[in-house]
């Protein structure tokens, strides 16, 4: 192999490695942000995620829950517990194909919570969209494609 084609895949691996390093830290502060406005709305940044994951997917079970979101099932059974307790989530047998599974469905309350959640999200996210310059905004609206990508675990 020349040296120009050794020099191209590290200059590639430099470039992400440097994107990665750039792309980061914004991420890190846009996700902080974002957690605490479900903070403000009175629900914790985990909560808002298992009651979306609920939402998109509903009859999901506990333990499938569990494993889509890398988590123990005990550990899940505890939120599952409080998220239904606080009235969020229902478990509904009749929607389990294994009649000792039970699937999980978000209730009206909790339906309303995650409304709530994504608009206080949105809200703030416009915000600062609002204060780009129009270039900047396409170019986020051109990068919204590859970061769904890039987070690609659902």
């Amino acid at each position: 192999m020349s040296p120009v084609e050794t020099r191209e895949p590290d200059q590639a691996r430099e470039d992400v490695h440097a994107l990665a390093d750039a792309l980061r830290p914004a991420l890190l502060r846009v996700s902080r942000h974002l957690r605490r406005e479900a903070q403000k709305a009175g629900v914790s940044a985990l909560d808002a995620q298992l009651l979306g994951v609920i939402k998109k997917k509903p009859g999901i079970g506990g333990g499938e829950l569990a494993d889509l979101e890398q988590m123990t099932r005990p550990s899940m059974s505890s939120h599952l517990k409080r998220l239904q307790a606080a009235g969020w989530i229902t478990r509904d047998p009749a929607c389990a194909e294994d009649r000792r599974r039970v699937g999980l469905r978000l209730t009206t309350s909790g339906d309303t919570a995650l409304a709530m959640i994504r608009r206080r999200r949105n809200d703030w996210l416009a915000a600062r969209l609002a204060g780009l310059a129009p270039e900047a905004r396409a170019a986020l609206a051109a990068a919204a494609g590859p970061l769904d990508q890039l987070a690609g675990d659902r």
